[in-house]
């Protein structure tokens, strides 16, 4: 799928009535009339939809990542953008990275809903009719993603399902998280029916109908954890069952398998591997085209003190709960994490992650690495199954075992021979670590209150830390959306 990237700045071009606007202004007459004349036109609109995950991997990283206890970033004494995530401050509301959460994933759903709107008025163009049928799935998949992503964040949000003027957004309030679902569950399960199984050479990266069933069965998973008491993205439901059978579906289809080395799954050299189930897809060579994730938890330090450009970065430290979690000999440490480092003859003891940093592969510019970043991979659905399990969606305790002993196998563990839901979330940080899943896994698993609340005393000797509370597992709606029209949203509560 790097092609699509070599698409992508026509297709930016060709759409530039597609403004990320917030309020869904539909794009001008005439760029809705004269743009879509062709297969490749569908084609590289559907490729400004996919545009719209360039943010999501940094987002991972500063809202999940960074709020949870696998980190221990409090003030630094500068001025921050990710000041008050990681230590509960209720005065996020117009944090830049909260508002990026919010504008990007809508301008991804702006894109989406007009892609499908000029695809149901002129498909007819294209002759094919299994490729119109996938690129609606392909849309309908990247439209569910951004809701999925929205839900998580903010709870209730705004359900816009198609173009539609300024003035009718403007009354558009937000929606139930009951139904923001309803449109994510809606759209993945086409998804899952009409995306082909796999892709030739060119088009590799595009979302599959595995990648469906997975994220479907994650979405399942999601809306069956906690409720907390507040309107999340929780509710309680038992769909355990159904998301384990997706699950199975995907395990079932071989398509995928676990590679031998843990560092081989994140190599520059060996991405769309094996393990990969779908992965934002980025290039570097100063197009544009390439990404920030790698750094963006790195300190400038680090570069510089090995001869590379400042990234204008500071650190946020390893914490040392995560630091002390892993067992003698789990190699996903040593791979993941850099303890300390020597930088202009002064020693950094603090840790930070070094999962994604190989400094031979630095592009034009701290916002051109070349690395893909993985979503979904197939140790993550042995671990959703074995979760699913131990929530009573089928299967026994020895199949969940076995399944978190192929992992431990190759992280150099030795078995266990029983497990409990607390113990596969800690099994789960430690696979993941970096990878912005641990928040989103202690909220789903309904951990995230007792364990948030523990690990703030032992962890803040700066004493920063503002006390948790459950209001905190949403983020508030950020400031500029509430100034759009007074009344039309009410604040998260909390804030």
């Amino acid at each position: 799928m790097k092609r699509i990237y070599i698409f992508l700045s026509a297709a930016i071009l060709g759409l530039a009535g597609c403004t990320d606007e917030l309020d869904q202004k539909p794009i001008s007459s005439a760029t809705t009339l004269t743009f879509y004349q062709s297969n490749n036109d569908f084609l590289q609109g559907i490729n400004s939809v996919y545009a719209s995950l360039s943010g999501y991997p940094d987002r991972q990283l500063n809202l999940s990542e960074t709020r949870s206890d696998n980190l221990y970033a409090v003030s630094d004494g500068g001025v921050r953008d990710w000041e008050g995530v990681n230590s509960f401050h209720p005065t996020l509301s117009t944090n830049p990275f909260i508002s990026e959460a919010w504008s990007a994933n809508y301008s991804g759903i702006f894109k989406a809903n007009n892609f499908l709107d000029q695809l149901a008025k002129n498909g007819a163009i294209i002759s094919d009719a299994t490729l119109k049928t996938r690129f609606e799935a392909e849309a309908r998949y990247l439209r569910a993603m951004y809701y999925f992503d929205l839900v998580r964040w903010f709870g209730k949000v705004p359900v816009i399902d198609k173009v539609v003027s300024q003035n009718e957004a403007l009354a558009i309030p937000r929606s139930s998280v009951a139904d923001v679902y309803k449109l994510i569950i809606s759209d993945l399960q086409f998804a899952t029916q009409n995306l082909p199984v796999t892709y030739t050479t060119a088009n590799v990266g595009r979302a599959t109908n595995n990648a469906a069933k997975s994220l479907l069965a994650l979405v399942y998973m999601t809306r069956s954890g906690a409720t907390y008491n507040i309107e999340g993205a929780g509710l309680g439901v038992n769909e355990w069952a159904l998301a384990y059978s997706l699950l199975n579906e995907v395990i079932s289809s071989g398509k995928y398998s676990l590679l031998p080395t843990y560092p081989s799954i994140f190599s520059y050299t060996n991405e769309n591997n094996a393990e990969v189930i779908f992965d934002v897809q980025f290039i570097s060579g100063g197009l544009g085209l390439g990404t920030t994730f790698p750094v963006v938890l790195a300190p400038d330090t680090y570069f510089t003190a090995n001869g590379l450009p400042n990234q204008t970065l500071t650190i946020r430290p390893i914490s040392n709960d995560l630091l002390n979690s892993y067992a003698t000999g789990d190699t996903r440490k040593a791979f993941s994490i850099l303890s300390g480092y020597t930088a202009n003859g002064v020693q950094e003891t603090r840790s930070f992650y070094k999962k994604y940093i190989d400094l031979t592969k630095y592009g034009k510019s701290r916002t051109d690495w070349p690395i893909n970043f993985i979503t979904m991979r197939y140790a993550d659905v042995l671990m959703m199954k074995a979760e699913c399990i131990l929530q009573g969606g089928g299967g026994t305790q020895d199949e969940a075992v076995t399944l978190i002993n192929s992992i431990r196998k190759r992280a150099g563990l030795g078995n266990i021979t029983s497990l409990t839901l607390p113990q596969l979330m800690e099994e789960r940080r430690k696979e993941f670590a970096g990878e912005g899943s641990r928040w989103h896994d202690l909220v789903r698993a309904g951990l995230v209150e007792k364990t948030i609340t523990a690990w703030i005393p032992a962890e803040d000797v700066l004493k920063q830390m503002k006390a948790f509370k459950t209001d905190y597992i949403l983020y508030p709606v950020p400031q500029s959306e509430l100034d759009v029209k007074a009344g039309l949203y009410t604040q998260n509560s909390g804030y």
